[in-house]
């Protein structure tokens, strides 16, 4: 009746209501007469356009919450992989529905195929909720289904190369504790077990050297606590990869430039036999008397190569980690040519070399091309304890860094909000922290506990960082 009425009011005859032929008629009047096809055409299509509308509106809506759940179910799952070492596979589970719980604004959902590797450190999971609609409800249609999976997997389950990394300075031949340098301290006068020469003679014995003394002794040293602490790496290399398939680990040292002592393998009882050997250069046994980090970590580069992506033996993840103290020296820089024109007292002072302004941190910038191969670089900073009665220190370490040739000779720029009038020695950690990935991939350690602890947490730390599989 409205579409007749509103046909009558734009003149259109269509009552043949004489016409015996009424319903033929009518049909043909009707196509004739177009003023009314707007509002009929509408009308039969308006059903259409609010579907296609909801459609659009719904959709739209579905795929924000799709969003949202997948974002969700990956940080879940990250939160959880990260106690996978230290909750059972139910408590993991509980961990990813708390997680999911708090963070998602979808009211409903189910998180369902929760599968928990925990020997293998991989989780997966798939979320699911249903959308309620808006216009598709004219079609019939009351919610619209979303379903997002996900899994993770650490490096524990990935191929990985661990390149260990030692400094071979004579600074390493510090005494490890408190009691041991005041043994040295007050029998040679020096806590370093130099292989330098200076003969000592202590209760009628002659020592040659400062470590011939400290060996004799039972001195421990920094090195022989980073021997200690690295042997506790490889147990977690062997718990974690029992059949030596999947972590290879590699022996590196530093001084005046890098060498391969022993490259990455899967043999660890080779690792521990080579770290061991004092043939090799990495015990207590043999120091350097300079550390040219330049030239050293130059030479790294190439040894580490490009970091893959851990998914065969032949693209690996790597993870190199540098235990040093970090100092740029060498002896020649800080002794003078002329030895004559040192005072000798209970305080002596020889007149400092030109070079002494060498002596300071590495410049972190010689860190980024092995960063920039994708390789995880992590620090260990073995601190170098001021030596405030050392004529030499107190002209090097213990001076400042505008007083050094850092930014001149080495191309360092200051970390951003640090005074030039920050001393050399102050300045190691920062350096150091620079030097490694991130911040979390750096640690200092003073005691020999400290150290133990620092090498074995940057590495757990390490396998404990995830990637999404999927």
């Amino acid at each position: 009746m409205l579409v007749v009425s509103y046909m009558k009011r734009v003149r259109c005859d269509l009552s043949p209501v004489t016409n015996p032929r009424f319903m033929q008629v009518f049909a043909r009047d009707f196509m004739r007469c177009v003023a009314g096809n707007i509002a009929v055409t509408f009308a039969l299509l308006l059903p259409l356009l609010l579907i296609g509308a909801g459609l659009s509106i719904d959709y739209l809506r579905a795929y924000g919450t799709y969003s949202e759940m997948q974002a969700e179910l990956d940080l879940a799952l990250i939160a959880a992989i990260k106690q996978v070492d230290n909750l059972s596979a139910d408590e993991i589970e509980d961990v990813i529905h708390d997680w999911f719980g708090a963070q998602t604004r979808v009211s409903t959902f189910s998180l369902d195929d929760i599968s928990v590797d925990i020997d293998g450190s991989t989780i997966s999971a798939i979320a699911r909720a249903r959308v309620p609609t808006t216009l598709m409800q004219i079609a019939g249609i009351d919610s619209v289904p979303v379903s997002v999976g996900s899994a993770v997997a650490g490096p524990a389950t990935s191929y990985l190369n661990v390149y260990l990394v030692l400094d071979k300075s004579a600074s390493m031949l510090l005494a490890s504790n408190t009691p041991d340098q005041a043994k040295m301290t007050s029998t040679l006068g020096c806590a370093f077990a130099c292989h330098d020469g200076e003969i000592h003679t202590v209760a009628g014995v002659k020592y040659n050297t400062n470590y011939a003394y400290s060996s004799t002794h039972g001195v421990e040293l920094r090195t022989d606590v980073l021997l200690h602490a690295i042997n506790q790496v490889l147990d977690t290399v062997e718990s974690i990869d029992p059949s030596g398939s999947r972590i290879k680990v590699g022996l590196y040292r530093i001084a005046a430039t890098a060498a391969a002592t022993l490259p990455p393998t899967f043999d660890i009882s080779a690792v521990r036999t080579t770290l061991s050997n004092p043939t090799n250069l990495l015990t207590s046994s043999s120091s350097t008397d300079g550390t040219f980090f330049n030239d050293a970590l130059g030479v790294l580069t190439p040894m580490v190569g490009v970091s893959g992506d851990g998914v065969s033996e032949s693209s690996p993840l790597k993870l190199v980690m540098m235990i040093t103290d970090g100092v740029q020296s060498h002896r020649s820089w800080v002794t003078s040519s002329n030895w004559k024109k040192c005072v000798w007292s209970a305080t002596p002072t020889c007149p400092m070399s030109a070079n002494s302004r060498l002596v300071g941190p590495l410049n972190p910038e010689w860190c980024d091309p092995i960063k920039n191969n994708g390789s995880t670089v992590a620090t260990v900073y073995t601190t170098y304890l001021p030596v405030t009665s050392d004529w030499g220190y107190n002209g090097t370490l213990g001076a400042t860094m505008a007083s050094s040739a850092w930014s001149s000779t080495w191309g360092g720029d200051l970390h951003a909000g640090v005074s030039s009038s920050i001393t050399r020695l102050d300045y190691l950690p920062i350096a150091l922290e620079d030097c490694a990935t991130s911040a979390q991939y750096f640690m200092q350690a003073t005691s020999d506990s400290e150290i133990t602890e620092s090498l074995t947490t940057l590495f757990t730390r390490y396998l404990s960082s995830v990637r999404l599989t999927r």
